[in-house]
């Protein structure tokens, strides 16, 4: 879609009298949804290598990413885990938080709007 107007002809129209479209609508480009970030914050408890499963399991990282982005979350406080539509972002934080708890870790995950 370009934005155009869009024209239609009537089948009463002559192109002889100058009038040969009417204009029905403009037709606005289709905006993207917004997307949102993914975090994942720091704390004392939570064991480094359920850090990295949780990566692994539920942002299909390979190892060696996860052990990055676990490092990079433990020094610096939180870390984007990835941008996602609402929804899709929506559910792996409550997947996140969910496994968190039933494996009785203190491990927050939350999102934003990019």
């Amino acid at each position: 879609m370009t934005g155009q107007p869009l024209i239609m002809a009537n089948k009463d129209d002559d192109p002889a009298d100058g009038d040969a479209g009417v204009v029905l609508e403009t037709r606005k480009k289709t905006q993207r949804p917004p997307l949102y970030k993914v975090l994942l914050l720091n704390d004392d408890y939570t064991p480094m290598e359920f850090v990295v499963h949780v990566l692994e399991r539920f942002f299909g990282m390979t190892h060696s990413q996860a052990f990055e982005l676990m490092l990079t979350v433990h020094k610096k406080g939180l870390a984007v885990v990835g941008v996602f539509s609402f929804e899709v972002a929506e559910t792996k934080v409550a997947q996140v938080m969910d496994f968190a708890r039933r494996h009785q870790h203190p491990l927050q995950c939350t999102m934003e709007k990019e």
